[in-house]
């Protein structure tokens, strides 16, 4: 026997719940495997986060090296700053296709959303031409702003096609399983003084990445689709 502290997970997933995660994988992983490359150039994915102006560093983040017998250095808790701005990142295996900032205080409805869905058209057609003679393979989360009825229609008047998402699945979202997480130990420890250093800085970390970095992280979704069905629908750590 040996002593283990239970991990956090999103949610305590019923058996309906996981078996709609294994058959949505098990849709998703076939197509993916149908033309891997063509999946690839025309999968874009979109989420939401918080960006704090001050983001403590991680525990992993503050160790310090000490020599043998010092006992570890202290470090008194901090919290995440009042002030924020929503990030909404647009991005594919080549980059990100554009973001928008929404200042505290403000949230994301079905009309803020729709209305982005036209300037993310806009910006494929600069960024992305190869798409304009494709389908765009598109994912979101299940938000309430994403499933409107307003959003279903403006998907549908761009002829976008929708990958399934199961509910209550970060793990199986880029943005939530890579690029968010990654981006957050970055800007950890930094402290900005407006919603103007924020954007400035995050913008600044996106373009100093290569390429190969996104295509990385979108290229990890065969195999988190492939471990769900492995668990049977539970949740994919790594």
């Amino acid at each position: 026997m040996k002593k283990l502290s239970g991990r956090w997970v999103p949610r305590l997933l019923r058996n309906d719940q996981k078996r709609d995660r294994v058959k949505r994988c098990k849709d998703n992983l076939k197509l993916f495997q149908r033309n891997p490359h063509e999946f690839l150039r025309r999968f874009i994915t979109v989420d939401e986060t918080w960006i704090h102006h001050y983001q403590p560093e991680t525990k992993e983040q503050s160790k310090q090296w000490v020599s043998v017998g010092e006992s570890a250095p202290k470090k008194a808790k901090t919290v995440p700053s009042a002030g924020k701005v929503m990030a909404t990142i647009f991005w594919d295996s080549s980059g990100i296709i554009c973001i928008d900032f929404l200042e505290k205080g403000k949230t994301i409805t079905g009309n803020y959303y729709a209305s982005f869905l036209d300037l993310l058209n806009n910006k494929i057609k600069e960024k992305r031409p190869h798409l304009m003679k494709k389908k765009v393979l598109f994912h979101h989360d299940n938000a309430p702003a994403h499933t409107s009825a307003i959003v279903a229609k403006k998907l549908l008047e761009l002829g976008y096609q929708i990958l399934p998402h199961p509910p209550y699945s970060p793990d199986l979202a880029p943005s939530d399983y890579y690029l968010f997480p990654n981006m957050k130990k970055w800007l950890a420890g930094k402290k900005f003084l407006s919603n103007e250093e924020v954007i400035a800085e995050t913008n600044y970390y996106f373009a100093d990445l290569d390429k190969s970095y996104y295509m990385e992280g979108i290229a990890k979704l065969e195999h988190r689709w492939a471990k769900c069905i492995e668990l049977e629908g539970d949740y994919v750590e790594k």
